[in-house]
């Protein structure tokens, strides 16, 4: 028996992230573990007059390891000009994350991925613009809810339970404390160990409910790039990126720069991003996470970064369409405990929030 609330996923995707229009050409891509969802978002193309182009990987993450192990580097930092093609005319994308292995990338070396990320990153502006709407999201599958701790059956339930909210009301929660932030010169983050000063004069809060994010709860903005002062400590959760887990991050920010990185556990790779390229070291994203659905650690950032009585701070490329200007092959998000005793969040020296709860 099918799970109804595929099809609700589906249309939420479809008609609330998107948007699809009549005539429409619709990237729908998706590991091969999805593909009760990947027939149901191309039903819902169709139903919408549009054409779904489906793009099924094995992987489940998009990129096509045992190709990118074996191809000359000039290859991978110039991508096929019929993908490139997809991404310059098409007029959407709704992107499926179904991974048999959550750890895959691991098996490609970090200056192969690397090479891959510069080879996209010219054309992606679309996407970081929205010029091509989009949406990211991810299928239950086995992989993701061993990482989670849980069950299939477990996972499926917590999935649904995040992304299956009545958006227009979250919108309206979030846009509340999102027009506080509007308001303000300077975010101050504090807590054990941690003492971070952002400025965000001119730049706006983009609320993120039933968007390009699917789960969605946060607003979220580019601070001033040369803004960060201080020192904050992720010592709550692991920080994981293209498959790689460090533990124990603290950074040092001077005139908007990490100057100074330290990690309990596979600090190595922690220092290899952030000298990356220019702009790895700057801050690219400050968000605020408020999804109701979402109260615990998943070790899996699309829903982790919008747990609620969260921040998180993503080091390296900037977000376009709030402002940013920082460019980089990296958009690492980093999710900071908010909640516990003596955290705070203040604007321009007055608390808007403590222990993850809102005074606003």
């Amino acid at each position: 028996m099918s799970d109804p609330r595929i099809e609700q996923y589906a249309a939420l995707l479809v008609e609330t992230c998107v948007d699809v229009q009549p005539g429409w050409q619709v990237l729908v891509n998706g590991g091969a573990l999805a593909r009760p969802l990947l027939e149901e978002v191309s039903r819902a193309v169709g139903r919408r007059g549009a054409y779904a182009i489906q793009r099924a990987n094995l992987a489940g993450n998009g990129i096509n390891v045992p190709w990118a192990r074996e191809a000359p580097e000039e290859l991978l930092s110039k991508p096929a000009p019929i993908e490139v093609y997809g991404f310059d005319h098409a007029d959407a994308l709704i992107s499926i994350e179904a991974p048999e292995n959550t750890r895959e990338l691991t098996g490609l070396s970090a200056e192969r991925l690397a090479l891959l990320q510069a080879g996209l990153r010219p054309h992606l502006e679309r996407v970081l613009t929205m010029d091509l709407k989009w949406v990211g999201c991810q299928y239950p599958t086995p992989a993701l809810a061993q990482e989670a701790g849980m069950s299939v059956g477990e996972f499926a339930d917590f999935l649904y339970g995040a992304c299956l909210l009545d958006w227009d009301a979250e919108r309206e929660r979030m846009s509340r404390y999102a027009e506080r932030f509007d308001e303000a010169d300077e975010v101050r983050l504090v807590a054990g160990g941690t003492d971070l000063r952002l400025g965000i004069a001119g730049r706006t809060m983009e609320v993120d409910a039933g968007g390009a994010n699917m789960p969605g709860g946060e607003f979220f903005t580019s601070p001033l790039e040369d803004s960060a002062e201080g020192e904050i400590v992720f010592d709550e959760f692991p920080a994981v990126y293209s498959g790689r887990e460090v533990r124990g991050i603290r950074l040092r920010f001077e005139g908007g720069r990490v100057v100074d990185a330290a990690a309990e556990a596979n600090e190595e790779f922690l220092l290899e991003m952030l000298d990356r390229d220019d702009g790895a070291r700057r801050l690219g994203e400050l968000g605020i996470g408020c999804n109701p659905g979402i109260t615990r650690h998943m070790k899996n950032t699309l829903f982790d970064e919008k747990i609620d009585g969260t921040v998180h701070l993503a080091l390296g490329n900037g977000l376009p369409d709030v402002g940013g200007t920082n460019v980089s092959q990296l958009h690492w998000d980093i999710v900071k405990e908010m909640r516990r005793e003596g955290s705070r969040i203040e604007l321009d020296g007055e608390p808007v929030q403590k222990g993850g709860r809102w005074l606003l």
